[in-house]
C-alpha cells in the first residue's frame, strides 16, 4: 500500500491520505484552489506546496518597493518681499515721522488681531543681491521689509529719501537675515525740534524675532 508523506496538516492533505488508504490514487489538486501538489518519491506519495506564479511574485515585489519609496519633499514656494532702504541714521535717528508710522501700524494690527508682516532689518543680507542699490547707500543701512507691496509703495512716497525694490525668499528667516553691526548715533549739541528726540533703541520692537532675542 502507498503511504503519504505529509508536508502540511491541512484538510486537503487529510483527504488525500484517506483516498490512498482506500486504494484510490487522488488527483493532484489545483494549486490555485488548494495551494498543494502531489509527487511520487519511491513508494511514497509526497505532498508539496504549489509554487507561487512568477508573475504574481514580481507584482508583489514591485508593490512592496513602491510602498516603501518616498519621493522628494515638495519644494517650498517662495514668498515675495518688498522693501525700502536708506542709511540707518536717516531711518532711525532723523526721520521725524518714521517711528510714529510704524507704531501706528503695529497698533492697528493688534486691534484687528492680524499677524505682523513688516519688519526692520539692520544691514540686511539680501542687499548683496542689489549692488546698484548698495553702492548708493551710506552704511550701516536699514531696510523696512514687508510682504505688503502697496504699503511699501506708500512708505516710499512718505519717506521720500529711500530706495525701493523687491526679492523672493523661501523662508522668513532667509528673507530677514542680517549682518551683525553696531549702531552709534551722535547726539546733537542742541535739539531745536518741537518734538522730543527719539530714544535710542526704539526700533528693536520691529526687528525680526531672532534679532530682537539676541539683544536681550
Amino acid at each position: 500500500m502507498l503511504t503519504l508523506a505529509l508536508g502540511s496538516s491541512s484538510a486537503g492533505a487529510a483527504t488525500a491520505m484517506a483516498k490512498v488508504s482506500n486504494g484510490v490514487l487522488p488527483r493532484a489538486p489545483s494549486s490555485a484552489s488548494s495551494g498543494f501538489g502531489f509527487s511520487f518519491r519511491g513508494s511514497s506519495l509526497q505532498l508539496t506546496p504549489a509554487a507561487r506564479p512568477i508573475s504574481s511574485f514580481k507584482a508583489a515585489v514591485a508593490a512592496d518597493i513602491d510602498s516603501n519609496e518616498q519621493g522628494p519633499p515638495p519644494k517650498q514656494e517662495a514668498t515675495k518681499y518688498y522693501f525700502v532702504i536708506a542709511n540707518a541714521k536717516f531711518m532711525l535717528d532723523e526721520e521725524e515721522h518714521f517711528k510714529e508710522l510704524l507704531y501706528e501700524r503695529l497698533r492697528l494690527y493688534e486691534e484687528r488681531d492680524k499677524e505682523q508682516d513688516f519688519w526692520l532689518v539692520i544691514e540686511p543680507r539680501f542687499l548683496d543681491n542689489f549692488p546698484n542699490i548698495a553702492k548708493r547707500l551710506k552704511r550701516p543701512a536699514v531696510a523696512l521689509v514687508s510682504t505688503n507691496g502697496p504699503w511699501i509703495t506708500f512708505m516710499k512716497l512718505r519717506l521720500d529719501r529711500v530706495l525701493a525694490d523687491s526679492y523672493e525668499a523661501a523662508t522668513v528667516e532667509e528673507a530677514l537675515a542680517s549682518n551683525p553691526t553696531t549702531l552709534d548715533f551722535e547726539k546733537p549739541e542742541k535739539w531745536v525740534a518741537p518734538y522730543p528726540k527719539y530714544e535710542y533703541g526704539w526700533w528693536e520692537t520691529f526687528l525680526p524675532k531672532a534679532s530682537a532675542e539676541s539683544k536681550v
